[in-house]
């Protein structure tokens, strides 16, 4: 056993060494996640046992993400499990719920949404905890995400309005009528994936981040579908890269839609309104 104090150090420090931000924080956490106990528990110890977070801390020093060692990541009011076959939330996208929220400010007033490319499900179930009375169902083309998807929505008592489904994009839905569609699809441009952070170049699977050598290829397979599952008064929520925003807008416009430009918390743009064009 060894102080508490100084199993913190001797974290933070390996942790400070391989470059990671807020080596301290994490160093805290990594011992929690290590004990089994929460953060704010640690300050009831003062001692611990010497390698109790070593294996832990290896991983982190590696770039893993925190979110992958421990398993599990918040999004909006959910807690989610993570896998490496996904995407791990990240708060930008939650720019795509408060612009919903905004948009739908009638709780009562939405009965289907559709998630396209669902990942962890973190779109859709952030969406339905917010609109009681609808159902949802997401899409994705791999049936291990799918799965994953749904213990989250197990995890997060939602089941029982959601359902997942193995597809790719809108293809099998048919004429659906979904008053809200979100979808967070690849947008990295292919070249530019070698330049990425490590806990995403090496840690999140291409098939989330690769959009092809422009970046826009999934916007080119997802708008020319949108109007056939849209229920009429409906509206897409797209998450976009920051340097996005014209080029998608500009396919958007081709194909029939008005669009609505909505920035994240940093002010960059992050997410697009799609609605079919008045007549």
């Amino acid at each position: 056993m060894i102080p508490l104090c100084e199993a913190l150090a001797q974290i933070s420090t390996r942790l400070k060494a391989a470059g990671i931000d807020e080596s301290r924080r994490e160093a805290r956490l990594l011992l929690a996640q290590a004990l089994g106990c929460h953060v704010d528990d640690l300050l009831l110890r003062d001692v611990v046992p010497e390698h109790a977070a070593l294996d832990l801390a290896i991983r982190r020093a590696a770039h893993e993400p925190f979110a992958l060692i421990v398993g599990r990541a918040a999004f909006w009011t959910l807690d989610l499990e993570v896998s490496p076959l996904t995407l791990i939330p990240r708060a930008d996208s939650e720019t795509l719920i408060e612009a919903v929220l905004a948009r739908f400010t009638q709780r009562d007033s939405v009965s289907r949404i559709l998630d396209l490319g669902t990942g962890t499900g973190a779109l859709l179930l952030a969406v339905l905890a917010e609109f009681p009375q609808a159902i949802g169902v997401g899409v994705d083309r791999i049936e291990q995400v799918v799965m994953l998807a749904r213990r989250n929505a197990v995890r997060n008592h939602l089941a029982a309005r959601s359902h997942f489904v193995v597809g790719d994009w809108a293809a099998s839905l048919g004429t659906a009528g979904f008053d809200i569609i979100v979808t967070n699809p690849p947008y990295i441009e292919s070249a530019a994936i070698a330049e990425l952070m490590p806990e995403v170049r090496c840690f999140e699977p291409a098939s989330a981040l690769d959009g092809g050598a422009d970046g826009l290829d999934a916007y080119r397979a997802i708008l020319p579908v949108l109007g056939r599952v849209l229920a009429p008064g409906g509206a897409a929520f797209m998450e976009i890269g920051c340097r996005q925003a014209d080029q998608v807008t500009h396919l958007a416009r081709a194909a029939g839609f008005e669009v609505e430009l909505r920035h994240d918390i940093a002010t960059l743009p992050r997410a697009l309104i799609i609605t079919p064009t008045k007549s």
